[in-house]
């Protein structure tokens, strides 16, 4: 959908992945699924970042999101990555303890820029994560 702003007009996608440290799987029940989503989802809201797709596996995060082109992709997702941490751990403090150095997030991060048609069949693959395999290991 073409958005417009005061000073340009833009039509991008991004999909965004990122993993918790070591791939430890941290997001394992519905509360906790839950909880990550909206903090993801309050977070974009205060960033104006639109959020087309999101889905909460164990040990990573999908999404689909697009923001004015005045911000950074980086900024984008450390806005996500460290918001994110901070609340996750005021929430489930216990958490920290599973993962060695009380880190949440792994500092990489996988976006890519998606065209008009490839989007609908990103999002169809976000949202079958959870009935899915994904590189042989099960998922939910």
């Amino acid at each position: 959908m073409i958005k417009y702003e005061r000073t340009n007009v833009y039509d991008f996608n991004f999909h965004l992945v990122w993993v918790t440290k070591y791939r430890k799987p941290v997001f394992t029940s519905p509360e906790k699924c839950s909880a990550l989503k909206d903090i993801l989802s309050d977070i974009a809201q205060r960033h104006t970042i639109e959020v087309s797709s999101l889905e909460i596996m164990p040990d990573h995060v999908h999404m689909i999101v697009s923001f004015a082109p005045k911000y950074a992709p980086s900024s984008i997702v450390k806005a996500f990555k460290g918001g994110s941490a901070k609340q996750w751990f005021k929430q489930f403090p216990e958490t920290k303890q599973q993962l060695w150095g009380g880190h949440l997030w792994s500092p990489s991060f996988f976006m890519s820029t998606l065209g008009n048609v490839s989007k609908e069949i990103v999002t169809q693959y976000i949202d079958s994560q959870l009935d899915q395999y994904n590189g042989g290991r099960p998922r939910r």
